[in-house]
């Protein structure tokens, strides 16, 4: 066994425990941000298991999938804390969250 694959298998060691560690925080919860985090978290520990994969393997053709991967961790993380923030600001400001009706309006024929 060579120094790469000691190194690779303890990186393999870390990530299981990562992981198992970020299933924990997600199920457990308390909050919703703590939820998200974790999310992402799991999108990050398997974006480093493709990683840690092609370089056991020497390839290259998992960056692609590492990409898109790391894209939609982002893009799930940022919607979800712009949908978190609008809903406090709704609790902060009882701002309502959706438009009013005609009758709330005191629209005609009320």
């Amino acid at each position: 066994m060579t120094v790469a694959n000691v190194i690779i298998a303890v990186g393999v060691v870390f990530l299981a425990a990562a992981m198992v560690m970020t299933l924990i925080r997600m199920s457990r919860g308390p909050s919703t941000l703590d939820r998200v985090v974790a999310a992402d978290v799991v999108v990050a520990v398997v974006i480093a298991a493709l990683a840690m994969e092609a370089a056991m393997n020497h390839h290259t053709t998992t960056i692609p999938i590492m990409l898109v991967l790391s894209l939609l961790g982002f893009a799930g993380s940022l919607s979800m804390a712009r949908f978190v923030a609008d809903r406090d600001k709704a609790k902060k400001w009882d701002v309502p969250t959706s438009p009013p009706t005609h009758s709330e309006r005191g629209g005609a024929g009320t």
